[in-house]
């Protein structure tokens, strides 16, 4: 298989919009732990926030990591294109193959995250029905 320039390229405004997305989730849950953190200090009854601040630093990992592999796939893509005009194309081929495989590991982690912050929600959701028995 021949890759042009082309090829890398098509995915730069894909991982472009998977890092907007990361560093979106990444500032939203920042907010939170900051909420949660003042929530910590008022409150008589910490049990609950602790588990979410538990839940929280987990999510915060798989962001790092979602992250990283992100940025690490779009520089090999980058690393990929510079192959590819200097004429290197074994080594494209394989930047570019690689630069999937950490595009692939980010979404990986991406979907570790989504069950995890499904599980910080069900953790809120119980406090509540327990507030209404």
């Amino acid at each position: 298989m021949e890759i042009s320039i082309t090829t890398p390229a098509l995915l730069f405004p894909a991982i472009s919009l998977l890092l907007l997305a990361y560093t979106n989730r990444f500032l939203a849950i920042a907010s939170l732990v900051r909420k949660l953190f003042d929530d910590y200090i008022h409150l008589k009854n910490k049990k609950n926030l602790l588990e979410q601040i538990k839940s929280l630093r987990k999510r915060l990992n798989y962001i790092r990591y979602m992250q990283a592999a992100g940025v690490f796939s779009f520089l090999l893509c980058v690393a990929c294109m510079y192959c590819i005009y200097r004429s290197w194309a074994s080594l494209a081929s394989i930047l570019f193959a690689t630069s999937l495989i950490t595009l692939l590991v980010s979404l990986f982690f991406s979907l570790i995250e989504i069950f995890q912050s499904t599980t910080a929600l069900e953790v809120l959701l119980s406090e509540v029905e327990d507030l209404t028995n």
